[in-house]
């Protein structure tokens, strides 16, 4: 019956490690994070996260945002800097400046602010030479 000398079960091949936060947290202060993360809570203060932070529906933020890549479908009040793309899904909001390469809002969702998405960077790269 136990003869497969295995103690532990396998984690299956490709499978991320997710660090997932409740619609009952609260947390105030300054979370910084790795990897996945997805936040169906209330979050007063500072977010850092080198992966991807997902904002579930119930998800409420207050305060400024830096993750390689932002998904949301709650309500964040904050500044976002995304190394890599913001993605404001429906039923999203997000009031405040944003700095990212790539962004998509999908219909229903609203966003309210100034974006940067590095134009003077693109220019000087994609400038005609003398």
């Amino acid at each position: 019956m136990w003869a497969s000398g295995k103690s532990q079960p396998e984690t299956a091949a490709g499978q991320e490690d997710l660090t997932f936060m409740g619609k009952d947290v609260v947390f105030k202060g300054i979370l910084t994070l790795e990897g996945h993360v997805r936040i169906d809570g209330q979050v007063e203060g500072e977010i850092h996260s080198t992966g991807t932070l997902t904002v579930g529906e119930d998800g409420v933020i207050r305060g400024n945002i830096t993750a390689g890549t932002l998904i949301t479908s709650g309500n964040i009040t904050g500044n976002v800097i995304a190394s890599e793309k913001i993605n404001i899904l429906k039923s999203g909001v997000l009031i405040g400046n944003i700095r990212t390469p790539a962004i998509s809002i999908e219909a229903g969702a609203h966003f309210h602010g100034r974006s940067d998405m590095g134009i003077y960077k693109w220019v000087e790269d994609h400038s005609a030479p003398n």
